[in-house]
């Protein structure tokens, strides 16, 4: 096997590059105890990322926002966001949306 001295230093880089990212914020901050209402902001963050790629997938089609009527997608994220609410189980919300969106777009 060959290995190119292009493709190893590419791999390196982008190794580098995933890496420093993670790791920088990590031990800089692990000095540090940071306030309260820093950690209540930190603490919120993951839920307003998913909370915005949901709404994009959920609402958005082609960049173009989807009339409520004509929007399954919406139809199969109701159950499927109360299986999530009323069990916390990753397994029964997954299985939820796939069944709610399959029989959705078998009947419409």
């Amino acid at each position: 096997m060959d290995i190119r001295l292009d493709i190893l230093w590419i791999i390196l880089g982008t190794a580098l590059v995933t890496l420093l990212p993670r790791v920088i914020p990590l031990v800089v901050l692990s000095r540090f105890e940071l306030p309260p209402g820093m950690l209540r902001f930190l603490n919120q963050v993951p839920i307003a990322v998913m909370s915005a790629l949901l709404a994009q997938e959920i609402f958005l089609e082609s960049g173009r926002v989807v009339p409520l009527m004509e929007n399954i997608k919406l139809l199969a994220a109701l159950p499927t966001f109360l299986v999530a609410m009323l069990t916390k189980s990753l397994l029964g919300t997954v299985v939820t949306g796939v069944v709610t969106m399959a029989l959705l777009q078998l009947w419409l």
